[in-house]
C-alpha cells in the first residue's frame, strides 16, 4: 500500500515540476492574475470539491437523520420517547 502512495505522490510531484510555466487567469472588468499552471490547477480542483461537497452536505444530513431515526416496523413511524 505504501508503495502505491509513494508512486502517486512521485507522479504528482513529477507533474507539479512539469507545470511551473505562468498563466495569466483573465477574470472581470479586464482584471488578471498571474500564477503558475499547478497552482491554478490545484485552486481550481479546491474549489471544485468544496463545492461538491456544499451541495451534497444537506442531502448527506438527510440521509444520516433517516437513518439515525428509530421507526416501528408496522407503522413506519418515527417512535418518540426511547
Amino acid at each position: 500500500m505504501w508503495l502505491l502512495k509513494a508512486a502517486i505522490f512521485f507522479a504528482l510531484f513529477a507533474f507539479a515540476l512539469n507545470n511551473q510555466a505562468p498563466v495569466h487567469v483573465h477574470l472581470f472588468f479586464g482584471a488578471y492574475w498571474q500564477a503558475p499552471l499547478v497552482l491554478v490547477l490545484l485552486i481550481a480542483l479546491a474549489l471544485g470539491v468544496a463545492l461538491g461537497v456544499l451541495v451534497m452536505l444537506p442531502v448527506w444530513l438527510q440521509a444520516r437523520r433517516t437513518r439515525t431515526t428509530p421507526t416501528h416496523p408496522a407503522t413506519k413511524q418515527p417512535i418518540h420517547g426511547s
